[in-house]
């Protein structure tokens, strides 16, 4: 990831990548909207274009009639600019915990760069105030559950209509204030949604693309993170370093695989001199591990293509083609893509678990660690009786790896038919994107738990007096985690450590490969 080299993210015609959501979802970089009188009349055009339907008392769903399966019910004009309020009012009925301040960035970019298609019938000015929302860091309090994944995110995205209309909750400042007092201390007026802009605000499918960008982000550091812990447990276990030649790869060439095991080459100095071998062929999950890792680098491609186009994608019903003064009704709210993407990814990231979980069994158990201390204490002969180590790390970890395979059940196969039957086939792409999130969580856990038992088991072979010295990446990393992570000599509760180290992986605080 580059989010630092971002000057600014720019929402408009030109299309976003994961990155830019990531640097704006970090505060990491200011956002402007794109503002030439052109694209400003684009915009502008659709909405009139649906002002001048109304004048002809033209039928549209959603501005001249009732939502879902009220479609057939129609509704005067009269009443039409009463409409969008109570759409999201009757939608306030979301549950679960709230989205975090990180999260919730990610899906006000979303739904601001797929209204910036141009193709949503709103104002310029509901775009310049979803910009000054992310701008001034207004967080609409969205809660996580109650999205079926179409017709789109409606439950999680009627808080971000209501705010901007002056409505609900808000995280302003450090503060939960309330929407109307935060418009009120900046001069704004909130919005009276015009009509089709709230149903242009929440049927479409931000909050799964949010989710998604920032899985996809973590994902890849994770990959990178796991090919090093790799690295320092080949060291750690004495292992064979000739399992990752090029040669070898040469032929069974998938290019995530091979770059993987290109990773573990520059990692291992892999032409220097190796110590003597204990096994011909390591264990499955050091040898294996590019084969398993590189699953997850060959995916990262495809899952990157399926989430940066629904992100740039107008994905709200109906769609507005004011050029050719057209009102198209489809399905576009349907988030297929995003939910096969989190539920593929949650896969692959409890598949990196698993292997790391195995690395950390083979390196506490003194039957398998080619002479490391049992549990990877670091306590002298007379107090080894009294210490343990890394025991119930591994312990941990086990349970952080089981939780995460467990999570992997596909959540798109389990589509509910909801609203009188009109939403009969839903995506369920919103709870794939919650529980790949949830399997990251889970498997930063077991890397961070890893990361500092491969680090003891450096530390503890370079305590021999036949030591040989790291290679320089491994060296630099060891030297690095140092100033954190002292050895364990003495037993003691690791927790603290274990969370800062989360925090660094979270920040994504060591230059790994890419």
């Amino acid at each position: 990831m580059t989010t630092h080299l971002l000057e600014r993210v720019t929402f408009g015609e030109r299309p976003l990548r994961i990155e830019e959501v990531l640097a704006l979802a970090n505060r990491q970089v200011p956002v402007q909207l794109q503002s030439d009188s052109e694209y400003r009349e684009r915009i502008a055009k659709g909405a009139r274009f649906l002002d001048s339907l109304l004048d002809k008392e033209g039928v549209i769903y959603g501005v001249t009639t009732g939502y879902g399966d009220s479609c057939v019910v129609a509704v005067p004009l009269q009443h039409v600019e009463a409409l969008p309020r109570h759409l999201y009012t009757f939608h306030g009925c979301g549950l679960g915990k709230l989205l975090d301040a990180q999260a919730t960035r990610a899906v006000l970019a979303a739904r601001l760069q797929s209204l910036c298609q141009g193709v949503s019938g709103v104002r310029v000015e509901l775009l310049e105030r979803l910009h000054a929302f992310l701008e001034h860091d207004i967080l609409p309090l969205i809660p996580e559950e109650g999205s079926v994944g179409a017709s789109g995110d409606l439950t999680p995205l009627s808080y971000v209509a209501a705010t901007l209309s002056g409505e609900r909750e808000v995280l302003f400042k450090g503060e939960r204030r309330q929407a109307v007092d935060v418009h009120r201390e900046l001069g704004w007026e909130p919005l009276v949604l015009r009509p089709k802009e709230a149903l242009a605000l929440m049927n479409g499918t931000a909050v799964m693309t949010g989710l998604a960008c920032l899985a996809f982000a973590r994902a890849d550091y994770l990959l990178q993170l796991a090919t090093r812990i790799t690295a320092l447990n080949l060291v750690a276990l004495q292992g064979n370093p000739e399992h990752f030649d090029e040669r070898l790869f040469a032929t069974k060439p998938h290019p995530g695989q091979m770059q993987v095991a290109a990773w573990l080459r520059k990692d291992l100095a892999i032409d220097a001199p190796t110590a003597p071998l204990h096994r011909l062929q390591d264990r499955y999950s050091l040898r294996c591990a590019p084969h398993v890792l590189g699953v997850l680098a060959d995916s990262l491609n495809w899952l990157r293509s399926f989430i940066e186009i629904e992100l740039n994608s107008a994905n709200d019903n109906p769609i507005i083609d004011a050029i050719a003064e057209r009102v198209l009704h489809g399905g576009h709210f349907y988030g297929g893509h995003i939910a096969f993407a989190m539920d593929s990814l949650k896969n692959l990231v409890a598949n990196v678990a698993d292997l790391l979980d195995r690395q950390l069994a083979l390196l506490v158990d003194e039957r398998y660690n080619h002479g490391l201390p049992s549990n990877l204490s670091g306590a002298s002969a007379d107090r080894a009786m009294l210490n343990h180590g890394f025991k119930a790390v591994q312990i941990g970890t086990s349970a952080w790896t089981a939780e995460a395979l467990k999570n992997t059940m596909p959540a798109s196969v389990f589509s509910r038919s909801t609203e009188c039957h009109n939403q009969d086939k839903v995506s369920m792409g919103t709870i794939a994107a919650r529980d790949a999130i949830r399997v990251l969580e889970l498997t930063e856990q077991v890397a961070a738990a890893t990361l500092l038992a491969a680090n003891q088991g450096v530390w503890l072979r370079s305590q021999a007096q036949d030591a040989r010295a790291l290679p320089p990446a491994l060296a630099a990393m060891h030297e690095e985690l140092a100033k954190d992570f002292a050895p364990v000599i003495e037993d003691r509760a690791l927790e603290g450590e274990l969370r800062l180290c989360l925090q660094r992986i979270g920040e994504q605080h060591w230059r790994l490969h890419a």
